[in-house]
């Protein structure tokens, strides 16, 4: 490497440590948070990490995951929210739990379904409608029960 001719080791390894390679290294949760994690991504069918509450969300890209999720028609018995800005621990670990930049995050049935440009891009194509209604997430049409039950007499 040029670089190394006219920098000597003692000067580089500090700033390679720091500046040039910190996009590239990775946090290690704790063994609590991560537990903390999966139990609640197994808290519910739908759960949903984000800045804010469903009632008060704290950024765009919640308030955005939020409508789109209500538009299509999740039942909020089926439903969790976790705010990430009440832990900066888990703020940061969500991120690396599911190697994913962004939140909000959706997870459907314990599985990362992405951030709010792919819950917008699925429910544009109908992926995501699909996706909650085979996990039976979304609240049951007025006599969808009912069918149900002629259906099997």
């Amino acid at each position: 490497m040029l670089l190394n001719r006219f920098v000597s080791p003692r000067v580089l390894a500090p700033i390679c440590r720091s500046s040039l390679f910190r996009s590239q290294m990775k946090m290690f949760m704790s063994t609590e948070i991560r537990k903390a994690i999966e139990d609640a991504v197994a808290s519910a069918p739908v759960v949903l990490f984000m800045k804010g509450t469903p009632e008060f969300p704290q950024c765009g890209f919640s308030r955005a995951t939020i409508a789109l999720l209500g538009k299509q028609g999740v039942d909020p018995a089926k439903f969790a929210a976790f705010n990430v800005l009440e832990d900066p621990e888990l703020r940061e670990a969500i991120k690396e739990y599911s190697n994913w930049p962004t939140i909000p995050q959706l997870y459907v049935n314990k599985e990362f379904v992405g951030g709010c440009d792919v819950i917008t891009s699925m429910a544009t194509s109908g992926d995501l409608a699909e996706v909650l209604d085979e996990a039976n997430a979304l609240v049951p049409e007025e006599g969808e029960e009912g069918t149900e039950t002629e259906e099997k007499k």
